[in-house]
């Protein structure tokens, strides 16, 4: 059935959407029920979470370039701090940024939009999700004013350092930090639940399985990867837990195995990375389709490939582990499997060059951030593949070289990819227009300063730097003149890309209190958000709509328009 059995199949009951009660403040944005302010809400905290992470990983750098000199708007760092820091950097922008940004917010606000329906199923389990969320956000920043500090262990938590107080010296920080992970997965499985729920059973009238635009079927791939793989986390977080309070043995060097932890962490912490890809991967689909004005090559063949990526995760989070003693045999095989993964994604990546080859292609600021996620997310997945290889890892793991790696992945991602999200739908979620030089001297600034962060830290990997290390003093070959060089120009990148923040804050002032108007459809997009009023009402629409083609109908010939919304008749 693919009219909503849940929001009103009748068509007596389409007037109710356009008539709700009236709300309270309170009601309306604080406890609000509506799929639309509770992705905003995931957003906004997702925002205010990456100033938090981003002023962390300013004040290690500082540092880094100049050890044991006074930090602006900090102080001295000290040994103690600058793990805390580290390890909440981490945490924060993988927890506390990318899922609520990439994940939650996106698949809130875009889910029922895209698929013609009012609201999520389950709009109170919707609501509790959040709630949850915003309590771990708080735990976690209450870690850092509990005696000890915060937790410092590093973000992958391995025990025995995060199991016993005596090596992280957080006696209630290390606690706290794991709770508030727990309760952020908790948050994240009551979210998941209502985005399959929604996309399989409330699409509008018309609407078959395969006219849902890629973003719908990437969040919801990705959503059944997280909870298809979170489990033995959450069983491990378990464990470690008591083994933190009441002195068990799950992870002890004797009685226990500290190397099942990294297991248990990294069957999730490896799918993770494709949790967070494939709704990017789906917003630069629906990007680059409206503006190259082309319909989307090989949309089947990228839903598929997408299912084969989902499985593949679950299969390579041993490459983590190449020195922690496993099996050279075994070792081989998660090399394989590592290996092959890359095949479906650059099935995926190149299906969206396809579809911008011979298009009408316009360099809109949305336009920027998603071909600079593909150009950049391709970097990190090449460097990956030497990674991937057990031999050469044993040189490489954990050095800055690992990081570079994965800043290359990840920021793609978060910073590329939420910037490419935030451009192309602020026109529907304020009702405003932002301004193109603006975004364009934000897009330049911020692509630039961040290659040049990163860049230098794969050669200073190569030259043997281990990363988390506070003072380098110890170590002779590490001091020298050309690897403080490399410290110091990525931290004066880092300083930089900062800086062009700051045409995006004046460009989202700007607009929000003077921008043009930007209408229900400013891009001419076919996708049925861009058929609901910016910014759409509660409910969405005064009428669902219906559905009578798929969502790539792009410069179709003989039509006088270049693009044919899906709720067109003719």
């Amino acid at each position: 059935m693919t009219s909503s059995s849940v929001h009103a199949d009748a068509a007596p009951e389409a007037d109710s959407h356009a008539h709700h009660a009236p709300q309270s403040f309170w009601s309306k944005y604080i406890f609000s029920v509506d799929h639309k302010i509770i992705g905003l809400q995931y957003t906004l905290t997702g925002i205010f979470m990456a100033v938090v992470g981003v002023y962390m990983s300013y004040v290690f750098r500082m540092h880094l370039a100049n050890p044991a000199a006074h930090i602006p708007f900090y102080g001295v760092l000290s040994p103690a701090a600058y793990n805390s820091l580290v390890t909440n950097h981490g945490t924060i922008m993988i927890f506390w940024v990318a899922m609520p940004i990439l994940l939650a917010g996106l698949g809130n606000y875009c889910i029922p939009l895209m698929i013609g329906c009012d609201d999520m199923v389950f709009p109170r389990v919707n609501r509790l999700s959040f709630q949850v969320f915003f309590l771990s956000t708080v735990l976690l920043l209450v870690g850092f004013m509990a005696p000890g500090g915060a937790f410092g262990g590093a973000w992958t938590s391995y025990p025995p350092l995060s199991a016993k107080v005596e090596y992280n010296l957080t006696p209630h920080g290390n606690v706290i930090w794991l709770l508030a992970v727990a309760l952020e997965i908790v948050a994240f499985l009551l979210g998941g639940i209502n985005f399959v729920t929604t996309a399989m059973n409330s699409r509008a009238k018309g609407m078959k399985m395969f006219d849902m635009p890629v973003l719908v079927w990437m969040i919801v791939i990705a959503t059944i990867i997280f909870m298809m793989s979170v489990g033995p986390l959450v069983a491990g977080a378990v464990m470690l837990l008591l083994d933190q309070t009441l002195g068990t043995h799950f992870f002890a060097a004797q009685g226990g195995d500290p190397v099942l932890w990294q297991h248990l962490f990294w069957f999730f912490g490896h799918p993770e990375v494709y949790v967070l890809l494939l709704p990017e991967l789906g917003v630069v689909c629906e990007i680059i389709c409206v503006f190259s004005r082309k319909p989307l090559f090989g949309y089947k063949t990228i839903v598929y490939t997408t299912f084969m990526v989902g499985i593949l995760s679950m299969i390579v989070w041993a490459h983590h582990q190449f020195i922690a003693g496993i099996d050279p045999r075994m070792a081989s095989i998660f090399s394989l499997t590592t290996i092959i993964i890359s095949i479906p994604v650059a099935v995926i990546m190149f299906a969206m060059i396809a579809t911008l080859f011979k298009g009408s292609i316009e360099f809109k600021v949305p336009m920027l951030w998603a071909i600079g996620l593909i150009v950049e997310f391709l970097l990190g997945g090449v460097t990956g593949i030497y990674l991937g290889s057990s031999a050469l890892d044993v040189y490489f793991h954990d050095t800055y070289f690992v990081v570079a790696h994965f800043h290359y992945t990840l920021i793609p991602l978060v910073a590329f990819g939420g910037f490419a999200i935030f451009t192309y739908y602020f026109p529907k979620v304020t009702g405003k227009m932002l301004d193109e030089r603006l975004g364009r001297i934000h897009f330049w600034g911020s692509a630039i300063a961040f290659n040049f962060i990163f860049i230098p830290l794969f050669f200073s990997g190569l030259a043997g730097e281990h990363r988390r290390i506070y003072d380098y003093s110890g170590f002779a070959e590490l001091t020298t003149p050309h690897m403080q060089s490399l410290r110091t120009m990525a931290t004066h990148a880092l300083l930089v890309m900062i800086a062009f923040q700051i045409p995006f804050v004046i460009n989202v002032i700007k607009s929000l209190l003077k921008g043009a108007p930007a209408g229900a459809n400013p891009w001419k997009a076919n996708t049925l958000e861009w058929t609901a009023d910016s910014p759409p009402p509660h409910g969405n629409w005064a009428e669902l709509p219906e559905v009578y083609r798929g969502p790539y109908e792009y410069s179709v010939p003989g039509r006088e328009q270049d693009y044919w919304p899906q709720n067109a008749a003719n």
